[in-house]
């Protein structure tokens, strides 16, 4: 049965090294994260975890970063912080000479990275650069853009710092270094060397960097932090505070499916409950706490297993979305959206999501709504 993940003792217990990602679970622009400091000083203080900042965000320095984290009331010196300009600039160094000129496209972050690893930032195709470096710099326009065409076209050997489509502002998502990447591969037909999440070398570099032995991923969208952990081979945490909410865990595929799930970082302070799935008769029943769902299932008409993460419902039943989950549980959770689940109703988010993986994976479908009750 497919189940989040469970451990009877608190995660910052079981983890040394948390790796955080930072925009939707630290801080969300220049506000933190409710929670966010507060719990990871008491992870570090009573269960020895430490705290690596990873970010798929290319644009600062690690020395500014950390600098915005200790203004927000977060612990965290330099060394820290690794970003994906830091594992773009890695994977540039096992391919070049040490002294290479590297056409630098993004924010401070960028060139600082190049810089760490030996190599040498340049801005113009005229410059002669072996390789292009593409990271997110809110200020980067159609002349970088133009010059990293230039030298794609030339031969280049080409990094992007990461995928990432969007990114999350206070005043909603707005486009990321993965759209402006796009438009590059759309006009030269090349394909990039990817460093940030979910591709592993950021992984990496922040598992060496921290000296991490038993990490823990904890991130807030689904296709890269917690993808990059399951490709990684890393257990993960999703908190709900950021761009994944917990409707998007229903349809999650296996790769997409985080090991805990809670609404922010106190949940490092706590064990993660155990969710058992079991039959009985023509039912599904989870448990989680107290909480025990119940959901009316078959076997698929069409054969065989479900598509991954999308278990139907029967053909006389409502197709209107997932429509056996219960009514009345928490929307959205995100920064701006309403109080977010604790205790037995997070319980419930926690069964239904189960119900749904276990669906999918082994073929079963829908025919009725699912009841919530209490043992």
């Amino acid at each position: 049965m497919a189940t989040l993940g469970a451990t009877d003792r608190p995660l910052a217990a079981v983890h040394d090294v948390a790796l955080l990602d930072l925009d939707g679970v630290v801080y969300v622009g220049p506000d933190a994260v409710a929670h966010a400091a507060a719990s990871l000083d008491q992870a570090l203080a009573v269960h020895g975890m430490r705290s690596g900042f990873v970010t798929n965000n290319a644009a600062r320095p690690p020395s500014v970063v950390a600098a915005h984290l200790r203004k927000l009331g977060v612990h965290a010196d330099d060394a820290d912080v690794v970003t994906s300009a830091q594992a773009g600039a890695r994977v540039l160094a096992e391919r070049l000479p040490r002294g290479s000129r590297v056409l630098a496209v993004g924010g401070p972050g960028v060139a600082w990275a190049l810089e760490e690893r030996g190599l040498l930032p340049v801005h113009s195709f005229d410059d002669a650069p072996l390789a292009v470096m593409q990271g997110f710099g809110p200020e980067v326009g159609w002349r970088a853009l133009a010059e990293a065409t230039l030298a794609l076209q030339g031969g280049a050997l080409w990094v992007a710092t990461n995928r990432d489509r969007t990114i999350p502002t206070p005043r909603g998502r707005v486009l990321g270094n993965g759209a402006m990447v796009e438009a590059v591969r759309h006009a030269t037909g090349v394909v990039p060397l990817v460093a940030g999440k979910p591709e592993p070398p950021l992984m990496i570099e922040s598992i060496d960097r921290m000296g991490a032995v038993r990490p823990l991923v904890v991130g807030d969208r689904l296709d890269t932090d917690i993808e990059g952990a399951t490709r990684a081979g890393i257990p993960s945490l999703l908190v709900l505070t950021g761009v994944s909410d917990w409707h998007d865990l229903l349809d999650a595929a296996p790769e997409h499916r985080p090991t805990y799930l809670d609404h922010d970082l106190r949940a490092l302070l706590d064990p993660a409950p155990a969710v058992l799935v079991t039959r009985a008769g023509d039912a599904l029943v989870v448990r989680c706490g107290r909480t025990v769902l119940r959901v009316p299932v078959a076997p698929s008409t069409t054969g065989g297993a479900a598509t991954p993460g999308e278990p139907p419902l029967a053909p006389d039943a409502d197709t209107s979305g997932h429509a056996w989950v219960p009514q009345g549980l928490p929307g959205a959770t995100g920064p701006a959206a309403e109080a977010p689940p604790h205790g037995p109703a997070l319980d419930v988010v926690r069964c239904v999501v189960s119900a749904a993986w276990t669906m999918a994976d082994e073929g079963l479908v829908a025919t009725g709504p699912a009841t919530v009750g209490r043992d």
